[in-house]
């Protein structure tokens, strides 16, 4: 990956971060949701955006849902925020790592708080 690619990944990640924060007014998106990485084609024609967010199986459904219908107004505000002459397609995927982490954070925390010191 070029230093530019990865340049415009992390600029992409921080707008589209700002604009689910402040801008984006769905209900569907009052949860915890994070941008976690975005990944640029090499031919800049497209993007793809992880998302993370929190919550039981029905509010990560309705928030990927709340950010797929936010697409085309993300771009278009990309569009006046940043310099480029073509702003790539924006593809969401769902990213269930930061979840997964807290779960095995907590597992691994149930089972030391469990152990019993040895004794010689």
């Amino acid at each position: 990956m070029s230093r530019r690619t990865q340049r415009l990944n992390d600029l992409l990640r921080e707008e589209l971060a700002q604009l689910l924060l402040h801008q984006v007014r769905d209900p569907r998106l009052s949860g915890v949701i994070t941008v976690t990485s975005v990944q640029v084609a090499s031919d800049l024609s497209l993007a793809r955006v992880s998302i993370s967010s929190l919550g039981g199986e029905e509010e990560k459904k309705q928030a990927m849902e709340g950010v797929v219908a936010a697409s085309g107004y993300l771009r278009r505000e990309l569009a006046h925020r940043m310099s480029l002459r073509h702003i790539p397609r924006l593809e969401f995927l769902r990213d269930d790592s930061i979840q997964e982490g807290v779960e095995t954070f907590h597992l691994i925390k149930r089972v030391s708080d469990n152990e019993s010191p040895h004794d010689d």
